[in-house]
Protein backbone atom coordinates (compact mmCIF):
# COMPACT_ATOMS: atom_id res chain seq x y z
CA UNK A 1 0.00 0.00 0.00
CA UNK A 2 1.35 3.33 -0.89
CA UNK A 3 1.22 6.63 1.22
CA UNK A 4 1.94 9.83 1.38
CA UNK A 5 5.61 11.49 2.95
CA UNK A 6 6.03 15.44 2.77
CA UNK A 7 9.92 16.01 2.77
CA UNK A 8 11.83 19.47 2.93
CA UNK A 9 14.91 19.65 1.31
CA UNK A 10 17.46 22.29 -0.70
CA UNK A 11 16.25 23.10 -3.68
CA UNK A 12 19.56 22.29 -5.55
CA UNK A 13 19.18 19.10 -4.31
CA UNK A 14 15.80 18.08 -5.52
CA UNK A 15 16.42 19.53 -8.70
CA UNK A 16 19.72 17.52 -9.11
CA UNK A 17 17.60 14.23 -8.06
CA UNK A 18 15.21 15.04 -10.36
CA UNK A 19 17.18 15.29 -13.46
CA UNK A 20 19.18 11.67 -11.92
CA UNK A 21 15.47 10.30 -12.09
CA UNK A 22 14.83 11.47 -15.37
CA UNK A 23 18.06 9.91 -16.80
CA UNK A 24 17.42 6.91 -15.21
CA UNK A 25 13.65 6.81 -16.61
CA UNK A 26 12.47 6.41 -12.69
CA UNK A 27 9.93 8.70 -10.72
CA UNK A 28 11.95 10.73 -8.00
CA UNK A 29 8.98 8.94 -5.78
CA UNK A 30 10.34 5.37 -6.98
CA UNK A 31 14.06 6.54 -6.46
CA UNK A 32 13.72 7.47 -2.84
CA UNK A 33 11.99 4.57 -1.53
CA UNK A 34 14.33 2.51 -3.84
CA UNK A 35 17.45 4.45 -1.78
CA UNK A 36 15.17 3.99 1.88
CA UNK A 37 14.83 0.45 1.21
CA UNK A 38 18.50 0.20 0.82
CA UNK A 39 18.48 1.56 3.74
CA UNK A 40 16.61 -0.33 6.09
CA UNK A 41 17.21 -3.85 4.32
CA UNK A 42 17.53 -6.49 6.81
CA UNK A 43 19.86 -8.32 4.33
CA UNK A 44 22.72 -6.02 4.86
CA UNK A 45 25.53 -7.78 7.02
CA UNK A 46 26.15 -6.02 10.76
CA UNK A 47 29.89 -5.31 9.43
CA UNK A 48 28.99 -3.61 6.01
CA UNK A 49 28.80 -0.27 6.35
CA UNK A 50 26.69 2.53 3.52
CA UNK A 51 28.82 4.47 0.93
CA UNK A 52 27.49 7.50 0.34
CA UNK A 53 25.89 8.96 -2.45
CA UNK A 54 29.36 11.47 -2.52
CA UNK A 55 32.18 9.27 -1.95
CA UNK A 56 30.43 6.85 -5.27
CA UNK A 57 30.31 10.37 -7.00
CA UNK A 58 33.81 11.19 -6.76
CA UNK A 59 35.07 7.40 -7.30
CA UNK A 60 37.39 7.04 -10.52
CA UNK A 61 37.41 3.71 -10.69
CA UNK A 62 41.37 3.84 -10.93
CA UNK A 63 42.80 0.49 -8.81
CA UNK A 64 46.03 1.53 -6.65
CA UNK A 65 49.14 -1.26 -6.31
CA UNK A 66 48.78 -2.24 -2.06
CA UNK A 67 53.03 -2.52 -2.98
CA UNK A 68 53.69 1.34 -3.88
CA UNK A 69 55.82 3.11 -1.62
CA UNK A 70 54.54 6.31 -1.25
CA UNK A 71 57.06 7.96 0.50
CA UNK A 72 59.50 7.05 -2.71
CA UNK A 73 56.37 8.27 -5.61
CA UNK A 74 55.97 11.41 -3.51
CA UNK A 75 59.44 12.09 -2.78
CA UNK A 76 60.23 11.76 -6.81
CA UNK A 77 56.81 14.10 -7.43
CA UNK A 78 58.35 16.59 -5.18
CA UNK A 79 61.70 16.88 -6.81
CA UNK A 80 60.08 16.74 -10.49
CA UNK A 81 57.80 19.93 -9.17
CA UNK A 82 60.55 21.83 -7.80
CA UNK A 83 63.25 21.10 -10.10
Amino acid sequence: MDSKLTLKLDKTVIEQAKEYAKEHQTSLSRLIESYLALLTSKEKKEDEFEISPFVKSISTGVSISNDIDIKKEYGDYLIKKYK
